[in-house]
Formats: C-alpha cells, sequence, structure tokens
C-alpha cells in the first residue's frame, strides 16, 4: 500500500533533491518535506529584531552566514550590511566571542540560532562570556526544538505522515530516547539517518519495513553517530544555560515547548532585554 513519510530537517531534504533520492523511489513511497532547517523557521520577528540590532550605531552583530538571505518583515540583515551596517559572518560563536574581546567599547551581539545541534557550542560561548564577565557581548536567540514540532504534525487532524526521518545531527546531541514516547503514543515509525544518499535510501527503508509489519518503533540507522542516551555533556551545558520554552516557528506558529532561552542566572546576555526589544517569538 502507499506510504508516506516526511525527513525532517532541510539537509536530508537537500540530499533527497540533489541526489534525486525522491524520483528513484517507486510511486507507492511519498516523501514529505519538513519543517526545514532553523533558519527557515526562525520567526520574521526574532529576524527584524536582529535587523534591528544590527542597524544600531556601535553594534557589531554577529551570525552565521545563512542568516545574512533571511527575509524580515522589510528587507534582510545582508542589506542592513550593505548600507553600513557592522554585520559579520562568522563560523561559530567563539568567533563572536572573541570579537567582543577584541572591540571592548562596541557592544556585540550574536544571533544564536539552530536545532539542538548548535545549541551546546552557542550554550559554552554564553557561560564563558559570563564566567569572564565581558560585559559587551550579547545574544539574540532563537534556538528551536524538534520533538514539538513532530508532535504538532501527528496531532493535525489533516495530518498524512505515516513516518518519520529523524535528523542524525540532532540525535548525536540529544538521543534516541525522547522520540520513544512520541512513537509509542502516536503509533508511527521514527528513524533517524544521517545525510547520505545511502543513509537516507536505508532510512526510508527501515521506515517501509516498520509500516509493513504494522510497527511503531525508534529505529537508529545513524548508529556511527548516535546513541540512545546522546551526548551527556552536550546536554548538560544546555540545562545549564538553557530553558524550555514556547517558541513562533516560521509558517507554523507558536508550538508549546519549543524553543530554548536563558536561564535567570544568564539573563544579563539577553540582547532583548540588554536593548530593550519587545519580547519576541
Amino acid at each position: 500500500m502507499p506510504w508516506t513519510i516526511m525527513e525532517v530537517w532541510g539537509g536530508q531534504t537537500h540530499a533527497i533533491v540533489r541526489f534525486g533520492i525522491d524520483e528513484l523511489l517507486p510511486d507507492a513511497i511519498t516523501l514529505v518535506h519538513g519543517p526545514g532547517c532553523p533558519v527557515c523557521v526562525t520567526a520574521v520577528e526574532l529576524v527584524d529584531a536582529a535587523i534591528d540590532l544590527a542597524a544600531q550605531p556601535g553594534v557589531i552583530f554577529t551570525s552565521f552566514g545563512d542568516m545574512l538571505r533571511v527575509p524580515g518583515t522589510d528587507r534582510d540583515l545582508f542589506s542592513v550590511k550593505a548600507s553600513g551596517g557592522d554585520v559579520r559572518p562568522v563560523y561559530s560563536p567563539m568567533d563572536a566571542l572573541a570579537i567582543a574581546r577584541a572591540n571592548p567599547s562596541r557592544e556585540v551581539v550574536f544571533f544564536a540560532v539552530g536545532f539542538e545541534t548548535t545549541a551546546p557550542a552557542n550554550a559554552t560561548a554564553i557561560h564563558q562570556a559570563h564566567s569572564e564577565g565581558i560585559a559587551n557581548f550579547s545574544v539574540l536567540v532563537s534556538h528551536v526544538l524538534v520533538p514539538p514540532a513532530i508532535e504538532v504534525v501527528l496531532s493535525s487532524p489533516d495530518n498524512r505522515v505515516q513516518a518519520f526521518l529523524a535528523a542524525g545531527h540532532v540525535c548525536t546531541i540529544m538521543g534516541t530516547r525522547k522520540y520513544d514516547a512520541i512513537a509509542s503514543e502516536y503509533r508511527v515509525p521514527i528513524v533517524v539517518t544521517g545525510f547520505e544518499p545511502v543513509d537516507i535510501l536505508q532510512g526510508v527503508l527501515m521506515c517501509v519495513s516498520q509500516l509493513e509489519a504494522g510497527k511503531s518503533e525508534v529505529e537508529n540507522q545513524y548508529a556511527r553517530s548516535v546513541r540512545p542516551e546522546g551526548n551527556l555533556p552536550a546536554q548538560e551545558i544546555m540545562a545549564r544555560v538553557f530553558r524550555v520554552v514556547p517558541r513562533k516557528w516560521r509558517g507554523i506558529g507558536e508550538i508549546p515547548n519549543s524553543g530554548l532561552a536563558l536561564t535567570p542566572k544568564y539573563e544579563d546576555l539577553d540582547a532583548v532585554h540588554r536593548f530593550g526589544l519587545e519580547p519576541t517569538g
């Protein structure tokens, strides 16, 4: 019978389209593209806040490069940079921290975007800045969490998705156990995959095998990187620096318990509070 499978992350979608995986599969298998990447789902309110900060005199605004073209209401970060704003792409939050150390008379803001994957590195930079007392460094937090988004899809009355390909890099951090309750409650197979074509094809096969057998389990195709318990030190620094909050997803709306914000200990590094911005999504 026909089966509909959703890949959760944009990197999986990229591999599927780039290598023509969707065209190789039989007509009975439909791949549905999931929420995408964390850059894609960043709420327009947060992008607008980033643009406002980047345009302020004396601010050095740092961000991963893929955020620069994401549109806000009227413009994007790249246009702010083109207009003279000091917007600097960085490869790591530690690069942003180094910029803050080198420019003590300037306010340096880092756009902390990502799924659970980038949260540990961002949390480490925030903890380091707090420990060193770097007073000119702050973060605009836009982290989103994957399991609540999967639950929103499954709880929709119009849902047609029967299985999921979960993102291996997210599960490398968080492990697979958080998906057990979802698979059990909604009776759907969830298969964690890597991002090579063979990873995704094997993940599709594992999903279909479960569906044909009437099973609904969490399976780990990406065992070379993912463990059931995940990366415990990474989870520890996340829990120390961040707390779980509701978060708006672009194109979806607010999802309960799907975002991260700073815990009270680190709120002095929150750019929203420091610059007196309106609360963001």
